[in-house]
């Protein structure tokens, strides 16, 4: 069995911007069908970037698959969507980076999902790294915690 291949970390600033390189890349490896259990583009950090940014999802998607370099990708968002400053940028990036559990639901599902990277570890979850942010859970889930 392959290693799986995962996109970058959401923490990788793209123009100062958390998860935009990771939702480059998982167009592109959504598309070349090496990973398909990902959420894409309408729920969680996709769909909260997208609103961030107020861009044509499918537009963008056509031009991450053209083959567009990270550069030319932030130039085509900077001139078709909202125009941001470092200000708001940096503030949107931080929350993104930060951000927990707000509810108890929210809780019940951050709680779950660790409890699921343990099982497919095959350790107890008081095993994993401390975790705090929906950041985190990725970073665990794929290995870079």
């Amino acid at each position: 069995m392959s290693n799986p291949q995962y996109p970058r970390s959401p923490k990788v600033l793209l123009g100062g911007i958390a998860h935009f390189g990771r939702f480059i890349d998982k167009i592109r490896l959504r598309h070349a069908g090496k990973i398909q259990d990902y959420n894409y583009i309408t729920v969680g950090f996709d769909k909260y970037l997208i609103d961030f940014l107020q861009i044509d999802v499918k537009a963008f998607e056509q031009q991450v698959l053209a083959g567009g370099s990270d550069e030319r990708l932030l130039g085509w968002v900077k001139a078709n969507g909202r125009k941001l400053s470092e200000q708001e940028i940096a503030q949107w990036s931080q929350g993104l980076l930060t951000g927990g559990p707000k509810d108890d639901a929210a809780r019940q599902r951050f709680e779950g999902r660790i409890q699921a990277i343990a099982t497919k570890r095959g350790v107890p979850v008081a095993a994993l790294p401390p975790v705090t942010t929906w950041a985190d859970v990725i970073e665990i889930d794929e290995g870079r915690m």
